[in-house]
């Protein structure tokens, strides 16, 4: 019987009423997730900005423009004046790799083209810093927090037009442009003074395309602890990215955001982790070439990193049965928004539409145990833990837009004139 060898709580896998009707997805996020929500089950609700599929995925791909991208990547509003390109929340899980949005924008103009790689270059240096330092990117990299002046009440004080209209945003549709997440993560510690980590769990748990590896990285150069160079967030970026918001606040005339921030760089960490250094090997990076033992997979497991259908285990594999578990003790510890489940059960659901789908809810281990399995590296601390308890005979390469060496990590710019692109 197909998936037999699959242990935990078998659900039903999500069909395809899941894959084409949010209110389906809601539904059985809600009755077999819902527990393990932020919201609980009782306040699931879909992101009303995407859906979650390999054909949301690709369709989001078809329609990208990165046409006047340089000079609107940063705009807030008007919305229909952003420039930001939304695929973020398809690359995170795997549904689109990065050669392969790379590839998409070859014939844009060439600054548009260059800026928009630029950014995706940037998530490929995140990813590369997660894979060379693991668990220590959850301490400061190189500084400690800014030392920041007097702040009274919230970090985001809904009373600020510029903050509740974000954190609406990011609470109801589960992604933010790139602008605003700096505006939030600089007025929580840089200006606020409260700790990023807290603040970097908060955007984890709703941002649709949140990571470890690109959520931590971008928290540490905003407010600082990256890169000595906090990012001061004051009215005049509203007023210039989000033109008549100030207008509107009733705080316009007693601005708490009026001037810069009187912020200071931390001090200097006493060790910076020996992954950013020259030289220190890529512990998470992952196989060059597919590794197996000889003997045959039962089937390909898919992991949250890589639930596209070109992921190249499930590519090696067509005619196996795919595993999907949803983690129940990672996911209660966790506490992820209802957005972010449902987005990811139609993306289960939209798979099933083409493949045979197992999907089980318990820890990965004990869900996995007695079926070997093809798999897809994922160059994250979490994979190397499950996919040591699992039997796994053939691992596959992550596809790197370009694979980690041992140059200098300690910033983008050293990063990128060290590394040669496509």
């Amino acid at each position: 019987m197909v998936g037999a060898g699959v242990t935990g709580t078998r659900l039903p896998t999500p069909g395809e009423d899941v894959a084409d009707d949010p209110e389906a997805a809601v539904a059985w996020v809600a009755e077999h997730l819902g527990d393990l929500a932020l919201e609980g089950p009782d306040g699931v609700r879909a992101s009303p900005a995407f859906r979650g599929g390999q054909g949301a995925a690709d369709a989001a791909l078809a329609a990208l423009d990165v046409t006047g991208y340089a000079s609107r990547r940063s705009q807030v509003l008007p919305e229909r004046s952003r420039g930001a390109s939304r695929m973020s929340p398809y690359i995170r899980y795997g549904l689109l790799d990065l050669p392969a949005v790379w590839r998409h924008v070859a014939d844009a103009p060439p600054r548009d083209r260059t800026k928009y790689r630029d950014e995706l270059l940037w998530q490929e240096y995140a990813r590369h810093v997660y894979a060379r330092t693991g668990s220590a990117m959850a301490a400061p990299l190189r500084y400690g927090p800014p030392r920041t002046g007097p702040w009274e009440g919230d970090a985001w004080p809904a009373e600020m037009l510029c903050v509740r209209t974000v954190t609406d945003e990011l609470r109801g549709d589960g992604w933010l442009v790139n602008q605003t997440r700096m505006w939030l993560a600089s007025q929580w510690t840089v200006r606020a003074g409260w700790d990023w980590r807290e603040g970097e769990d908060a955007f984890f748990r709703h941002l649709l395309d949140g990571s470890r590896a690109a959520n931590r990285l971008g928290w540490q150069w905003t407010v600082g602890t990256g890169s000595g160079k906090p990012y001061g967030f004051s009215r005049w970026q509203v007023e210039k990215r989000a033109p008549g918001l100030c207008g509107r606040c009733p705080l316009q005339d007693a601005c708490p955001i009026q001037d810069w921030p009187s912020e200071a760089t931390g001090p200097r960490v006493p060790v910076e982790p020996e992954g950013l250094r020259a030289g220190s090997p890529p512990a998470l990076a992952g196989p060059a070439a597919v590794e197996a033992d000889g003997r045959a997979p039962a089937a390909v497991w898919l992991t949250f990193e890589s639930l596209g259908d070109d992921d190249p285990a499930l590519r090696a594999h067509p005619d196996l049965p795919v595993v999907v578990v949803f983690d129940a003790p990672l996911l209660a510890r966790l506490r992820l928004s209802g957005k972010r489940l449902v987005f990811l059960a139609e993306t289960v659901a939209d798979l099933a539409t083409r493949r045979d789908v197992v999907v089980s809810r318990g820890a990965v281990p004990g869900a996995l145990a007695g079926t070997p399995v093809a798999v897809t590296h994922a160059p994250v601390p979490g994979f190397a833990r499950r996919s040591a308890a699992v039997d796994v005979v053939e691992r596959h390469p992550w596809r790197w837009l370009v694979r980690p060496t041992g140059g200098p990590a300690q910033s983008f710019s050293a990063w990128r004139k060290g590394v040669r692109t496509p």
